[in-house]
């Protein structure tokens, strides 16, 4: 098992080598994380599969996951009314605690980084979930807000409901999509998230849940129903998997469907107990996609560069070229052999490129184009070929899982029985403790704060935290294509001083001036300049080309982190 564990362990650092070498100056250079998601993570990496669940209020997600895990999980509340408001990451702890978003967010051990795009009003509403479960310790689970209907609703969440979904999906391994057997309807949100999943198709199933509250007739039409409803809005011949029955520990209604109900679950916990053998393959074909679109994203770039007049009449020729878009994305796919299904959303792609200017977009890279290709053709088959046959994994917690269906009688007679308790008749008529009860009382964040010790990443307010790098997003977007242009291999490297001279010569800003600047940009004094010193020497070219003058010493926010 050992082995098995170490090759899966290769492999996944073989992955993030990969993504740093090959791929990640090619999106640095050509404004990727612009267009589409932000840099990758080692924690992402590293993360256990993750389960997305979505669906309108009231279908059972919260509960789903109780079922799941075989127990309540800090924070929960269930009711038939909208009750989960906010983003809930159930992870497995040594102790029960909630994390706040904002905390969440900066854990360096966990995959969440990247959600601090969508700022504060949206960090308020995620937190995470921390239980000791056999289950958890093998895949984590993401509840999501029940999806309402009406623009009101909408504009009041305060963040983009729509594009966080998007993000935790392509970070996902499975996608749920629950329903309830009497709201099939669509609402106009739930439309939006479900076509922000395109791409996705491979991991989402749906769930019909409360399927034991209509009888075998009806269930026939609500099914139907469902499949017609869900071929509408996915605009695909396929239909998706549907997983029909009754989720949570509670007897059920109407007894004619028991036997179909086993089948299906017995197939979908055996869908959600391979997810942690199948994590390293799902990592590798998740970085074959993004490599597959980085590469499309530089060509596109190159080639509208390329079409840009060296003089006059630029801005009339930029909004030309975004108006011809679809003409564009068919000149690039003939030009380069290219597959359709490979190329970005066009309006989304068009509304990203109006906030940029064409002129300042790098020429094509051939050799970093190779390296992606080598990447693709090479490095990941061979990748491939070391995984492990069989990966080790929690016996018990996949146990828990294999076993759900166990609440039925294994002999099923004429009348089938009905799901079993869990626990006695009193307790499942009981509802869960309402927020503030003894379960919340017994493990209040706030009041664990203080016994936090060094290790845990949610053990230190973040009030003395570093001030940010004020010039990466400068660095990202605008320096990082001119440092690679400018003679660097790659992003990791230093200009030697005759290429950075020749660079910042370029701009045109006095000898004397630039003597000064050099002396504030070169801040380890090596006669070089890597790519953060190279960024703070065209920032301040730019500042005396604008009538700035040169400080006598950089502010401490101007001064990049790693060289403070």
């Amino acid at each position: 098992m050992e082995d098995r564990d170490g090759a899966t362990h290769r492999v996944i650092e073989g992955l993030k080598d990969l993504y740093k070498t090959r791929l990640l100056p090619v999106e640095k250079l050509y404004s990727y994380h612009h267009f589409f998601s932000n840099q990758m993570t080692d924690a992402e990496f590293d993360a256990k599969p993750q389960v997305l669940m979505i669906g309108q209020y009231s279908t059972g997600k919260t509960s789903f996951i109780k079922y799941l895990i075989g127990r309540d999980f800090p924070g929960q509340r269930i009711g038939p009314e909208p009750t989960t408001d906010r983003f809930v990451c159930v992870m497995n702890g040594t102790d029960e605690r909630v994390v706040p978003g904002n905390a969440l967010s900066v854990s360096p051990d966990l995959p969440y980084h990247g959600l601090q795009q969508f700022g504060v009003s949206f960090l308020n509403k995620l937190e995470g979930a921390q239980l000791p479960s056999p289950v958890l310790r093998n895949i984590s689970i993401v509840d999501t807000p029940g999806i309402l209907s009406g623009e009101k609703q909408r504009v009041a969440r305060g963040y983009n409901f729509v594009q966080v979904c998007g993000w935790f999906a392509e970070r996902c391994d499975l996608i749920l999509l629950l329903f309830d057997a009497h709201k099939l309807d669509i609402s106009d949100e739930f439309r939006s998230v479900i076509e922000s999943l395109k791409g996705h198709d491979d991991k989402i199933r749906c769930v019909l849940n409360k399927a034991d509250q209509v009888d075998r007739q009806k269930l026939m039409r609500v099914y139907g129903a469902l499949m017609w409803a869900m071929g509408k809005v996915t605009k695909t011949p396929e239909v998706l998997r549907v997983y029909a029955g009754s989720f949570w520990d509670q007897p059920l209604q109407h007894t004619d469907n028991a036997k179909l109900f086993e089948l299906e679950e017995k197939e979908l916990m055996a869908d959600l107990k391979n997810l942690p053998r199948n994590s390293a393959v799902r990592k590798i074909n998740e970085l074959v996609k993004r490599a597959r679109k980085c590469k499309v994203h530089a060509y596109i770039m190159a080639y509208l560069r390329s079409q840009m007049p060296s003089m006059t009449g630029k801005q009339k020729k930029q909004e030309q070229l975004i108006k011809d878009l679809p003409n564009v994305f068919r000149a690039v796919m003939k030009k380069y052999s290219l597959a359709a299904g490979d190329f970005p959303e066009l309006e989304k792609f068009r509304e990203k490129l109006g906030e940029l200017n064409f002129s300042k977009f790098p020429k094509l890279n051939d050799k970093m184009i190779a390296k992606i290709d080598e990447m693709l053709n090479s490095d990941i088959p061979h990748l491939m070929d070391s995984l492990p046959t069989e990966l080790k994994i929690n016996d018990d917690g996949m146990a828990i899982l294999s076993g759900k269906m166990n609440a039925l009688t294994t002999e099923m007679p004429s009348v089938p029985t009905p799901k079993t308790h869990k626990a006695s008749e009193e307790e499942s008529r009981s509802p869960p403790a309402p927020p503030g009860g003894e379960q919340q009382e017994s493990n209040p964040f706030a009041e664990e704060e203080e016994e936090e010790d060094d290790n845990n990443p949610f053990g230190r307010e973040t009030e003395e935290d570093e001030l940010p790098w004020e010039l990466q997003d400068e660095k990202d977007l605008r320096w990082d294509p001119l440092f690679l242009e400018s003679g660097a291999d790659t992003l990791e490297a230093k200009l030697d001083a005759g290429k950075a001279r020749k660079a910042l010569m370029a701009t045109g800003v006095p000898t004397k001036s630039l003597r000064a600047i050099w002396d504030l940009s070169d801040i380890d004094k090596d006669g070089k300049l890597d790519a953060e010193e190279f960024t703070i020497a065209m920032h301040l070219c730019e500042m005396v080309q604008e009538g700035g003058a040169i400080p006598e010493q950089l502010e401490e926010a101007q001064v990049p982190i790693s060289k403070r």
